[in-house]
């Protein structure tokens, strides 16, 4: 049971935080011989950390269903900012199936391979360090300009690298959030897009597992014993990371992460160059 525990906390601190998940996870493995968890409870702590991003975004989420949905049957909702995020989630949760499923193959042999991923932990340093720097649109600089909001074009870039995030040792959460402020979003913007486009890949995906596991009966027959207090622990920690990322997001105090990751992926690479990982 304390082995699924720290799974499941070790899952929802590292899937909002940008400090990706799977890189973890892979180094867990690595260097503490822990045994990979099953794909059913594997697929059990990303349902619960999705649990707590529709808690977290509840509100964001009824707004846009509403708008979304509502203007297919009145055309004055369709001036509603819903209306418009509804498509951009669409168009960017389209280019990252486009993305990862070719990719789907090579990513999963690359969670054999520490050095890629602290190489790749490098790579997220590099993205964070350059979202630190960057000035938002409308927020800072005496231009005036006004912030880019969520749209089609902002959801086809995102949606892009959502998918390239796919890649262990790649922040999801982080990249896509740099790439969102890249576009001219806001820092609460950029947050909001990024959680709410990471909605209908992670369930996708889920249902993908479910059904690759045989279904519903085979998926809770292969849970381990200790599934419901690590699914418990995978969604507050969840929770708690998503309220301490928004704040350093607007806070634009992304370096902390950069310098984690850099440390992180370095002390990976060195490692695994020398045969001790």
């Amino acid at each position: 049971m304390w082995h699924e525990i720290l799974l499941g906390l070790l899952q929802g601190v590292t899937e909002f935080l940008p400090v990706s998940s799977s890189a973890h996870l892979v180094l867990a493995q690595a260097a503490l011989g822990w045994r990979e968890p099953s794909l059913s409870f594997d697929l059990l702590l990303h349902v619960a950390t999705m649990a707590a991003t529709l808690l977290f975004f509840r509100k964001e989420l009824c707004a846009v269903a509403a708008d979304w949905f509502g203007g297919w049957f009145s055309p004055s909702r369709r001036e509603r900012p819903g209306w418009r995020y509804g498509w951009a989630v669409l168009a960017g949760t389209l280019v990252t199936v486009a993305v990862a499923l070719p990719l789907k193959s090579t990513v999963e042999r690359l969670f054999a391979s520490p050095l890629v991923v602290g190489c790749a932990l490098l790579v997220t340093a590099s993205l964070l360090e350059f979202g630190t720097r960057r000035r938002p649109s409308g927020e800072t600089g005496p231009e005036g300009a006004t912030p880019r909001r969520a749209s089609v074009g902002v959801g086809l870039w995102v949606g892009f690298v959502q998918g390239l995030a796919a890649v262990p040792g790649i922040s999801r959460s982080g990249s896509t959030i740099v790439a969102g402020q890249a576009l001219g979003l806001s820092r609460e913007e950029a947050f909001r897009f990024s959680f709410l486009l990471s909605l209908p890949a992670i369930a996708g995906a889920a249902l993908l597992q479910v059904r690759d596991l045989g279904g519903m009966t085979a998926f809770l027959a292969d849970l381990p014993e200790g599934w419901l207090p690590g699914a418990l622990v995978a969604f507050v920690s969840g929770y708690a990371a998503l309220v301490v990322l928004r704040r350093v997001v607007l806070a634009g105090r992304l370096r902390w992460f950069a310098l984690y990751c850099a440390l992180l992926g370095s002390v990976a690479v060195a490692l695994s160059l020398v045969g001790r990982l």
